[in-house]
């Protein structure tokens, strides 16, 4: 299968962004120009968006991680901090943030911590998967009000 086979059987499967068909489809064979020239092309005829990217990576991940994680990941996958503010603007206000975080922490945990020490593993899973110490402090603290 040649370059372009390759690139159109990835896009087919699910979006990515232009860094990531840069790194499956460039390996020891290919001329860097040819790859530029066919990722241009597929950017050109839009059938690769790194726009398109980043809002399916966020609507596919948004119920498991927090803005901090989903922004960190788009950047690793090279998409551009404005596209990304774009893609995360489209995630619901804070309370949603808030109401996400809590679903993540009912589906591990489902008991609220009774020791510090338990208090500190369950903030560091929840900092982990990408949400603010605020919202971690009122999952944790149990604070539906706030």
């Amino acid at each position: 299968m040649d370059l372009r086979g390759k690139a159109l059987k990835l896009l087919s499967q699910r979006e990515h962004s232009r860094t990531e068909l840069r790194r499956k489809l460039g390996g020891s064979d290919v001329a860097r120009e040819e790859l530029d020239a066919l990722l241009d092309e597929l950017v050109e005829r839009n059938w690769q968006s790194d726009a398109r990217f980043a809002i399916a990576y966020v609507d596919a991940n948004a119920a498991r991680f927090g803005r901090y994680r989903l922004q960190n990941e788009l950047r690793e996958r090279g998409v551009a901090d404005a596209l990304i503010a774009d893609a995360l603007a489209q995630l619901p206000a804070e309370d949603d943030e808030l109401s996400r975080a809590r679903e993540v922490w009912r589906k591990k945990f489902r008991e609220v911590p009774t020791d510090p020490a338990e208090r500190a593993r369950q903030a560091r899973f929840m900092q982990a998967r990408g949400f603010a110490y605020d919202t971690i402090r009122k999952v944790l603290g149990g604070l539906d009000e706030d």
